[in-house]
């Protein structure tokens, strides 16, 4: 017996279902499932169910008219119905019927535990809240909560198959989010393609992206196979998804909702086995309401909605970045003047990580040492170390800088000549703040 609460989901798509069962279950409460209002009715009539998280949208009877008969078998049942956009006025209406509430598709998760603890209450103490993240692979560095939310969500959505759309500004990392998707898969010993929808022709991308037979068309002298085959068994990344034309969008949502698509020049579907991953730096429902992209396709992307938040927006992760791109652009670990560190931290990085990088490949190149400075910094960047907040003790060296310097002389053995090269200063200005460093002593 288990003292767990217990959870019924109703959704007519199996990916949906397994991806909110991964996210109730680690919060502490049972999970029933099922695929159909009707069968929901019988869970309900055999099981003792705490709440249910009910879609609108299902076969046959629709979670709008299973609500009423809900309500004759369990009147006290608490009842979440989760809607599309276009289902929201009946959904309101629902609420007035007797659901505790609705959330709008792609789901929020943090908004989901929020009801459902509003609900049924924390769950008990000795329950894990929230499963521990797998381990991150070289390369992705992240402090701030903010990227954490974004990994305990992939975290959660990972080993389901339900489309992604990752979201953020020019530069962000979009393309690593969804890498670190495949990566905690299980579909990770498959291949992840890549390809930026704004980058491909327009008269080629259909052939891109569902390959083409031989002679198709003018200059096809051999077949190719397309990136959604090239993606089989692994995860297919579209970047830049609103710039896809939108005569193809009809091919493109074919291609997800059948697990099929057909070759340019040929009229025979192949079966793909590909996870699709969108991105995104355009409001993409501004795009369906003017037009421009198609709704149901929108949807169809948008089950999980992953928000990638700028870095002048989580400046937790500037050093840990920085850091990590002068380990590999020098080689060696490298470290940061306390000046360096007050432009870093001062700076908006409009061009987020993209900007950060290039500006860290730039201060390896220029700097003598494996220290950088101010100056190695590009000038816009460099530029704040006079307005940059200043040590209480003004004229004097901070202990940041104090404790760079000293432990640098102590790695070159009390070399002078070598600790300045280290430092990317002058010999005379080592020696300055060394004679500094002695008479605060």
């Amino acid at each position: 017996m288990t003292d767990k609460q217990n959870i019924l989901i109703v959704d007519d798509e199996a990916a949906q279902r397994k991806l909110l069962e991964a996210f109730v279950e680690p919060l502490g409460f049972e999970v029933v499932c099922a695929g159909s209002a009707e069968e929901a009715l019988d869970r309900i009539r055999d099981t003792r169910v705490h709440m249910v998280l009910l879609d609108v949208r299902l076969p046959g009877m629709s979670g709008l008219d299973a609500l009423p008969e809900i309500r004759k078998l369990a009147p006290d049942l608490p009842v979440l119905l989760i809607t599309a956009y276009g289902d929201l006025r009946e959904a309101v209406a629902a609420v007035k019927g007797g659901a505790v509430d609705y959330l709008v598709k792609p789901v929020d998760l943090n908004e989901l535990e929020a009801v459902i603890v509003d609900t049924l209450g924390k769950p008990s103490a000795d329950k894990p809240v929230r499963r521990a993240l797998p381990p991150l692979p070289p390369g992705i560095v992240f402090e701030s909560a903010a990227m954490r939310r974004v990994a305990e969500t992939l975290a959660v959505v990972a080993d389901s198959t339900v489309p992604v759309l990752v979201m953020g500004e020019s530069g962000t990392g979009k393309e690593v989010v969804a890498q670190l998707l495949h990566r905690w898969s299980g579909r990770s010993e498959g291949p992840i393609v890549a390809a930026n929808c704004a980058g491909l022709p327009e008269s080629l991308i259909e052939s891109e992206l569902f390959g083409h037979t031989k002679g198709a068309f003018t200059g096809a002298s051999e077949a190719r196979q397309g990136l959604f085959r090239a993606a089989h068994g692994g995860t297919l990344f579209l970047d830049e998804i609103g710039e896809l034309p939108l005569h193809l969008q009809p091919k493109l949502l074919r291609a997800i909702e059948t697990g099929q698509i057909t070759p340019v020049g040929s009229e025979t579907p192949i079966s793909v086995d590909t996870r699709l991953v969108a991105a995104t730096n355009r409001d993409l429902s501004e795009a369906v309401e003017s037009g421009q992209f198609r709704d149901d396709l929108y949807y169809r992307i948008n089950v999980v909605e992953l928000v990638v938040p700028p870095l002048g927006q989580r400046r937790e992760d500037v050093l840990p970045l920085a850091k990590h791109f002068g380990s590999d652009f020098a080689g060696t670990p490298i470290r940061f003047s306390p000046q360096a560190v007050n432009c870093l931290l001062s700076y908006a990085w409009p061009g987020n990580v993209r900007e950060l990088r290039n500006a860290i490949q730039r201060a390896c190149l220029l700097s003598r040492g494996d220290v950088v400075m101010p100056e190695h910094l590009p000038p816009r960047i460099a530029g704040l170390a006079e307005s940059a907040p200043e040590d209480p003790d003004q004229g004097r060296l901070s202990q940041v800088e104090r404790a760079t310097i000293l432990a640098t002389l102590a790695e070159c053995k009390g070399n002078r000549p070598h600790a300045a090269k280290k430092l990317g200063i002058s010999r005379r200005a080592l020696i300055y703040k060394l004679r500094a460093i002695e008479e605060e002593a």
